[in-house]
């Protein structure tokens, strides 16, 4: 993709993965920590999440065809390094949220709380579940480490996510307008 209504794609992308990641990766941490949050968003969460993550290589490829059709710069550079460690943090969200979506999914087939699905998915479900559970749904400490560890990749991915931005905006924007407003009437 390299360009959408006439405007570069990276420059339109770029806000679907400013905004999906680090709303992701919020919702990773509240459906890690909240049991009651767990229950209604791990599984919108965990499409999220993948929907971020397919967008990533594809809003850095965007970026890649933009670069090679500016002026280079040193802070373009910058920006192009700092945007290839979006996937670095992208993944491990993803995974979390699959990780947190299909713990909840289990645990509510253990406990009876089966709304996840067709009554027929559900029994398929519950008959496999009695055979074996995989990532302990029902364990306290590994929800203790899933959550510690869905705050710290959430940590970083909303920090990298903010440092790529500003590297791109300072690439894009500086120096190129003024600090004065423009006397009315003129342009």
């Amino acid at each position: 993709m390299t360009t959408v209504n006439g405007l570069p794609a990276h420059i339109l992308l770029v806000h679907a993965i400013v905004v999906l990641l680090p709303l992701s990766a919020l919702l990773l941490v509240l459906s890690s920590v909240w049991p009651k949050a767990r229950a209604r968003l791990a599984a919108p969460n965990a499409v999220l999440a993948v929907i971020a993550l397919i967008l990533v290589p594809i809003t850095t490829n965007a970026g890649e065809w933009l670069e090679r059709r500016v002026p280079r710069t040193q802070l373009l550079r910058d920006h192009t390094e700092l945007g290839d460690t979006a996937l670095w943090v992208a993944i491990p969200v993803a995974v979390l949220a699959l990780v947190v979506w299909w713990r909840q999914r289990e645990n509510a087939l253990l406990t009876g709380k089966t709304d996840v699905g067709t009554a027929e998915d559900n029994a398929a479900v519950a008959t496999a579940v009695r055979r074996k559970t995989y990532l302990a749904p029902a364990s306290t400490k590994v929800t203790t480490v899933i959550a510690v560890v869905a705050v710290l990749v959430a940590g970083a991915t909303v920090y990298d996510v903010y440092r790529i931005g500003d590297s791109g905006a300072q690439a894009s924007w500086q120096g190129k307008f003024s600090e004065n407003a423009a006397p009315r009437g003129t342009r």
